[in-house]
């Protein structure tokens, strides 16, 4: 037997090294012990009987909670019972496994003698604001320490790192690399000036020079990209845009990937559409696993949100109109019913209230628009050779979901030194030469390619159904409400 053999025995499971949780029992089902040496979580609940109390245990591990039976025998054990207070982390020694199939549970956990096997591990304070009721997810907010103990957001926790986790293995399975670009950064990829600067406690900038927390990888995963040929990255980004609304945060996380030899949007569009697809079908399966059953109005509910998956997985391919084509439809709409805020105008940018229409009342599907008019991106993309003198258009396409707006943008980039360089001389840009080791990428082996960036929490809150981006993410920090932790 070799050594690293001989290393790795004993090691090869984690059972027996962390403690067992409520998930791990609900897999035993099939073949569940006879005891349960030890559980732990925190009081959900408690409900007492003339002779049988019950209490309700999460330990956040799963959606399900678990059930515990305490029989009651004596004064002593009903007293102990009634301390019991909602949010109270407790241990449970010795329970007895009992199978309940006639039952909402399918299985409790019995303990006969609570004074002994029973043990608060943390008390909880007297104004506790979490109590077995519903309550409301503007409330929830205002609680950042405790809000994600609650059923509906501690499962969209979980459900967010269930799509982070179908989101790696589709892209691996693709031969993407991850990647971790940096965080710092010396320039403004998008060009829009919305930046937050970042300088050390004497105020002379990053180590005198001017840095800023980075409002998108793509530049720098064009580097990696050029030496790998596919890679992606899923980072937090940060936009000092003051739009306060449930679509935008100042601190928010992108999926960003970058592929070589590649020259067509289209090829794009369709591969978005295939990685999505493929990454919402890994979940539907465990969906009942994933998505809680709620009745109140900061969410659609169970059956809507699997209307919604259903939508994404239809056989019928998403809806693919150019910008131009969509700018006449809504002009087209607006004269007979005008859009409450914004005029459809072409060469200006579509609003949200536009891209929510075409999308849910037009397309009723997801729907790519491609080829928006050029001073209405980036400046790295590649401009279309035929387009009209005077409404110049480039190689890009932002993805809408109904509902939603816009969940991902990407390009074709230009990969010709000339032009890319053209471009940013048009638009005053570089001035500092800030961007002079990107434009010389196109000096260097370049090749055509290409690349999308996807807004996880925008992704994550139109899959899970919460109406408010807000709460995709674990501390929200948008351009007012923000949580200072």
């Amino acid at each position: 037997m070799s050594i690293f053999k001989t290393a790795l025995r004993g090691y090869s499971t984690t059972q027996g090294l962390l403690p067992t949780t409520i998930k791990s029992l609900y897999k035993q089902i099939s073949n569940p012990p006879q005891t349960v040496d030890q559980i732990n979580g925190w009081v959900k609940s408690v409900r007492l009987l003339k002779k049988v109390g019950f209490i309700d245990l999460q330990d956040g591990s799963c959606l399900n909670a678990l059930k515990v039976v305490v029989p009651i025998t004596q004064l002593e054990e009903t007293e102990f019972l009634k301390s019991l207070k909602t949010g109270q982390s407790v241990s449970v020694a010795g329970a007895l496994w009992n199978n309940t199939p006639q039952r909402e549970q399918p299985f409790e956990l019995k303990i006969t003698d609570p004074l002994n096997t029973l043990s608060v591990t943390g008390d909880v304070s007297k104004s506790y604001p979490l109590q077995k009721k519903a309550h409301s997810i503007p409330f929830l907010r205002s609680l950042p320490t405790l809000k994600h103990r609650t059923t509906y957001l501690g499962s969209l926790l979980r459900f967010r790192s269930a799509i982070e986790h179908a989101i790696s293995e589709t892209l691996e399975s693709d031969q993407f690399i991850k990647v971790a670009p940096p965080i710092l950064t010396s320039s403004d990829c998008e060009g829009a000036g919305e930046l937050f600067k970042v300088a050390s406690t004497s105020g002379d900038g990053y180590f005198g020079k001017p840095t800023f927390l980075t409002v998108s990888a793509q530049l720098h995963l064009e580097i990696m990209a050029l030496a790998l040929s596919r890679c992606y990255s899923l980072i937090p980004c940060f936009r000092a845009e003051k739009s306060d609304t449930n679509r935008h945060l100042s601190e928010f996380w992108m999926l960003e990937l970058e592929m070589c030899f590649i020259d067509d949007v289209h090829k794009l569009t369709t591969f978005v559409e295939s990685m999505l697809r493929r990454v919402v079908k890994s979940c539907y399966d465990r969906i009942d696993e994933l998505i809680p059953q709620v009745d109140f109005r900061d969410s659609l509910s169970k059956e809507e949100i699997i209307e919604r998956w259903n939508l994404l997985l239809s056989p019928k391919p998403w809806a693919t109109i150019t910008y131009t084509d969509a700018i006449e439809i809504l002009i087209e709409k607006h004269k007979k019913e005008p859009f409450p805020k914004y005029e459809p105008i072409w060469g200006e940018s579509l609003q949200t209230e536009h891209e929510k229409w075409l999308a849910d009342k037009y397309f009723n599907s997801p729907v790519f628009v491609t080829d928006y008019p050029r001073d209405c991106k980036a400046f790295y993309m590649k401009l279309n050779t035929d387009s009209p003198a005077g409404r110049e258009t480039v190689a890009c396409f932002d993805l809408l979901f109904p509902d939603m707006g816009e969940v991902v943008g990407g390009s074709i980039r230009e990969d010709s030194y000339q032009l890319i360089s053209d471009e940013v001389e048009r638009r005053n840009m570089n001035r500092s030469g800030e961007l002079d080791w990107y434009l010389s990428l196109r000096k260097e082996g370049t090749v055509s390619h290409g690349g999308f960036g996807l807004g996880l929490e925008r992704f994550v809150s139109y899959l899970y159904g919460n109406h408010n981006i807000r709460d995709a993410i674990p501390f929200h920090r948008s351009a007012s409400g923000n949580i200072n932790l």
